[in-house]
């Protein structure tokens, strides 16, 4: 009896030693992400919150703000290309979103969509660009359309590119949210998190590109490394938890986008997101907008169509100094 408990205990403190040394191993490899990629923009204090952004184009051009998806950063914007397509006619602020590359995510909220929205729009008035078009791909457009629904005074135009707008079943919500968890969360994204990131982390980033190849220009601008750190970890497991019931409460409210002009584009061959359950359906509910879906693409629509999306954009901005 003695010997068995003797051995319990040495296997309960290996165990605690090998869950150190990954917490370790995981601090050690997020620092040195950070210092393979650092920050390369500027930095803007809104709502409490240090956020980092991009910024290229005229200081007096029309302004248009990007928001990226869930795993990524502002930098996947550059990469795709329509950061710097639209800086010939625009001032263009991309933001890495609370949480995620070099903006902070504090504690002392719940983050959700609309939470990330009121901080951004504050984010706007400090930098002079109320009445933006704002580029919500993914997640970033349950962000998008936060700020169109609740903060209507600084957008000009929503371009919604490969948004989740319903509520369906999605496995990847229940594999992906433990991190997010209080206490365990914070053990499995600076232990086995990073971890089974590496594994699983390039599959995820070819079925977001399907079924065209991941552009190199991706891979350069968005780092694995950079994904898993535990910080952005939590990020991410976050909003996929959130997604679900934050489009339950938002979707009877679609209806008043309207007032807005409004460019909804998916890839066709999307296998993130169900394009005739969000995209489709979304158009049916807000009258007068647009909607073009794009054969051959998929998730990562504007990689693989940054002059459409561009367009969409710019017609937006027409449209919106028109009305």
């Amino acid at each position: 009896m003695h010997t068995s408990a003797f051995t319990a205990r040495d296997a309960a403190l290996a165990s605690a030693m090998v869950l150190a040394g990954a917490a370790l191993q995981s601090a050690a490899d997020a620092r040195r992400a950070e210092r393979e990629n650092p920050p390369r923009g500027r930095f803007v204090q809104a709502g409490g919150v240090r956020l980092h952004y991009l910024q290229a184009g005229p200081a007096d051009a029309p302004p248009v703000v990007l928001l990226h998806g869930n795993a990524v950063t502002a930098e996947d914007f550059v990469a795709s290309g329509i950061f710097g397509r639209l800086a010939r006619h625009h001032r263009v602020i991309a933001f890495d979103r609370p949480g995620y590359g070099y903006s902070a995510r504090p504690r002392d909220r719940l983050w959700t969509a609309e939470t990330q929205a009121a901080v951004l729009a504050e984010a706007f008035d400090r930098l002079g660009a109320r009445r933006s078009v704002v580029v919500g791909h993914s997640w970033g457009a349950l962000v998008a359309v936060a700020l169109g629904l609740d903060h209507p005074a600084a957008v000009s135009g929503l371009v919604l590119l490969a948004g989740y707008h319903y509520p369906t079943a999605r496995a990847d919500v229940a594999v992906f949210s433990p991190p997010a968890l209080p206490v365990l969360g914070d053990a499995l994204r600076y232990t086995v998190g990073p971890l089974a990131g590496r594994l699983i982390a390039p599959g995820m980033i070819r079925q977001m590109f399907a079924p065209r190849p991941v552009p190199p220009a991706f891979t350069a601008a968005v780092p694995v490394p950079m994904m898993l750190r535990p910080w952005q970890i939590k990020a991410s497991a976050e909003d996929a938890a959130f997604m679900t019931p934050r489009t339950a409460r938002a979707a009877p409210r679609y209806g008043e986008l309207a007032r807005l002009p409004v460019a909804i584009l998916a890839g066709a061959e999307d296998r993130i997101v169900d394009v005739g359950r969000h995209s489709v359906r979304l158009h049916r509910a807000v009258p007068g907008s647009t909607l073009r879906i794009l054969p051959g693409l998929g998730h990562m629509l504007h990689h693989g169509a940054p002059g459409i999306v561009t367009a969409a954009v710019e017609g937006l901005g027409t449209l919106a100094h028109a009305a």
